[in-house]
């Protein structure tokens, strides 16, 4: 007897109300309105507004969101986990565990994982491999909240590259043998060379909060050589995003020419440009979220509901979801979207 399949029974997302324009950004920063829409590729970004947008309560939202679409009983759901980020309402905080009482999930369990924005596709793997491994697990919930827009100084230009981070929630619920959207395989690929190039200075053990710290403004995420990591990072990045496509491809058993839909994280323009034409893809194959941002581990459940909602992703589709993540890693999954 076969192993299990996985699908997709529902997603969710949660959206804040408020943004930062380009123009906001461009006044703030310093770079020109102009190169923040055609080379950072935001026209405005999504912002937190109101008390429900903190990371864990955005991923509660979207989590209610994904549960009533897919009528699924949250007394039914096996394994909660939190594939967000690290910074959340509180430092030390058990995220899942928390997102576990607040939709009602009593018979469930939960942890908390995290690879910076790579999170979600890990957690989507993760739970793939748990409902297949445990006879026991049969519906899983995995969420995201992603805020660390409050940790960008637009005055810092070393970290240009990361005016885009938002703020939103996503969720998704997978099942056992579910006769729909079915998850097939994936490819992960990190690099820990980079993992001392970007980080927030202050607020841990080697150096603990204090008045100094805040004076210095040292609590938010800094870059540690931004022209040494571009030239490391330039000569590796696309193609590693290539090589997770084509490998999580490939033990699908299809190839790039078969891509319908690409649900790939919030990157500047040229960047995503040429991935597309790489693969061999075109806009209408994908969505550019230069309204949004790049909402962290959020991007590719929100790239699925913009896709779903615009006709882009349709029953039958081959759907391909890309993130990469600080640190540095690259992933890539492979779902097949529609009745079995």
């Amino acid at each position: 007897m076969g192993k299990p399949s996985v699908g997709v029974v529902s997603i969710g997302v949660y959206i804040p109300q408020g943004f930062h324009t380009s123009e906001d950004i461009a006044r703030a920063s310093g770079v020109p309105k102009k190169i923040v829409e055609e080379k950072m590729g935001m026209i405005r970004k999504v912002m937190p507004s109101s008390e429900k947008d903190h990371p864990i309560s955005m991923g509660i939202e979207a989590s209610r969101i994904a549960l009533e679409r897919g009528n699924v009983d949250p007394e039914e759901v096996d394994l909660v986990i939190w594939a967000g980020e690290e910074y959340k309402e509180h430092p030390m905080v058990t995220a899942g565990i928390k997102l576990q009482h607040e939709v009602g999930a009593p018979n469930a369990w939960a942890f908390d994982i995290s690879q910076r924005c790579g999170t979600m596709i890990v957690g989507l793997k993760l739970a793939k491999d748990m409902i297949t491994a445990n006879e026991d697990i049969n519906s899983v919930l995995i969420a995201a909240g992603y805020r660390n827009c409050d940790l960008i100084n637009y005055q810092n230009q070393r970290t240009r590259f990361m005016f885009n981070l938002a703020a939103g929630g996503a969720a998704a619920v997978l099942r056992k043998n579910h006769p729909k959207n079915h998850i097939l395989e994936a490819s992960f690929m990190s690099d820990g060379s980079f993992a001392d190039d970007v980080y927030v200075p202050a607020g841990g053990t080697m150096m603990p909060a204090s008045h100094e710290t805040l004076e210095r403004g040292l609590h938010h995420l800094d870059v540690r050589d931004p022209e040494d990591m571009k030239r490391r990072l330039d000569d590796l990045s696309m193609k590693n995003f290539l090589k997770v496509v084509g490998d999580a491809l490939e033990k699908s058993g299809y190839t790039i020419k078969e891509i319908d839909y690409l649900a790939i994280l919030h990157m500047k323009r040229s960047a995503h440009k040429y991935i597309l034409s790489e693969l061999g893809l075109s806009e209408s194959q994908t969505t550019y979220f230069e309204e949004y941002g790049h909402l962290g581990q959020c991007d590719q459940i929100l790239s699925l509901e913009l896709g779903l909602r615009s006709g882009k992703i349709r029953d039958g589709s081959l759907v391909v979801l890309v993130s990469a993540g600080i640190g540095y890693a690259w992933d890539a999954m492979v779902i097949k979207w529609g009745p079995h």
